[in-house]
Parts: structure tokens; C-alpha cells; sequence
């Protein structure tokens, strides 16, 4: 087994620990011991569950900022409105929670774990991909796509809604993530357009 392919196991079972039992609640050698390790041995791969930890939420972000950047990549391409664009950013990523929740969960609740540096930057990504969603929140509101209201609470709405997914998603459930995507655009889109005085 690679040295990269080692690691990778070791980030998917912390994954699945965080999300079943939270960060603070697993231990190395909990981690250790999904694995048939020794706790020594792990250590040869991390230098401990911090850096798991921020192994597991870099590849998150990254995986959400791509999906966001492609969504918007072919928004551009079809010259959508900005109400299509929201629509293909919540699509993209309600179907990226659903089909990886364990991720997902472990990204959207377990970060606040992470210290120093590795805080500041994930923080930084965080806020730049949610300042993304606001930005097509406001276009839309400017060309009368969108109703008028808070962006900032428009946008904190949103991401709040399509990451709750991955706390009660199940892919054995009668939705596919494909379904649930389509449901949440549709839902977003309604929330932000429609008058409900």
C-alpha cells in the first residue's frame, strides 16, 4: 500500500468517526483502532488528529470550491440569469452533501477544531466561496430575478439549508442526490423570488 493511499484510508475512517461521534469525542488511538493499527504506527502517516483533521476539511473545500466553480463555469457558458446561476450553485452543492455527507458533516461542523494557521485559512476559503454566493445573490436581486432582501441573510440561508443536508441525508433513502439537488433549487428559488406576505 502507497504512502498516499495509506493516508487516504486514514482520512476517510477519521472522516466517518468525526461525523458519527464529533472531533473532541475520537482519539488517535480510536483512529488507530479502526484501522487494526498500533497508535505508533499511525503516527508514522500524521502528526496527529489535528492534522487530520485539516487533511480531511482541505480536500472538502476544495471539492466544494470546484463544484462551485464549475457550476458557474457553465452558467457562464449558457449565459444563464443570475436566478439560474444560484439554482446550478445550490444544485451542485446539495448534490456534492448528499453524495458524500460523511465529508460534508466533517467540513461544515468539525472545523472549528482546527487552530492557528490552519483556522485563519480555512476560514478564509469559507468566507470567499459564501462571498461567491452572495454575489450571485445580489445580481440577482439588481435585475429583479430575486426579491429584495438581506444578501448576507440570503446567502448565510442558503448554505445553512444545502449543508444541513449532511446531518440527515442517507443514500439508502428515496431521494438520489441528483433528486434532493433539483428539490433544494427549486425550494431556494421559491424562498427568493416569491412574495410570502
Amino acid at each position: 500500500m502507497t504512502v498516499e493511499t495509506r493516508r487516504r484510508q486514514i482520512e476517510d475512517v477519521a472522516s466517518a468517526l468525526f461525523h458519527e461521534n464529533g472531533y473532541a469525542a475520537t482519539s488517535i488511538r480510536d483512529i488507530a483502532r479502526a484501522l487494526d493499527l498500533q497508535g505508533a504506527s499511525l503516527y508514522s502517516h500524521v502528526s496527529g488528529k489535528e492534522d487530520v483533521l485539516s487533511a480531511i476539511v482541505d480536500r472538502a473545500a476544495g471539492r466544494f470550491e470546484a463544484s462551485l466553480a464549475e457550476a458557474e463555469a457553465r452558467a457562464d457558458v449558457d449565459g444563464s440569469s443570475a436566478a439560474d446561476r444560484l439554482a446550478a450553485i445550490v444544485r451542485a452543492h446539495a448534490r456534492l452533501v448528499a453524495a458524500e455527507p460523511e465529508l460534508a458533516s466533517v467540513f461544515v461542523t468539525e472545523w472549528r477544531h482546527l487552530t492557528g494557521e490552519r483556522r485563519a485559512a480555512i476560514l478564509a476559503r469559507r468566507d470567499a466561496y459564501e462571498a461567491r454566493v452572495r454575489a450571485v445573490i445580489a445580481d440577482g436581486m439588481a435585475a429583479g430575478q430575486l426579491a429584495m432582501t438581506d444578501v448576507a441573510v440570503a446567502a448565510a440561508f442558503v448554505l445553512s439549508a444545502v449543508n444541513g443536508i449532511a446531518t440527515w441525508y442517507s443514500p439508502a433513502g428515496r431521494l438520489s442526490p441528483d433528486d434532493l439537488a433539483e428539490r433544494y433549487a427549486d425550494l431556494t428559488l421559491r424562498a427568493l423570488t416569491e412574495d410570502h406576505r
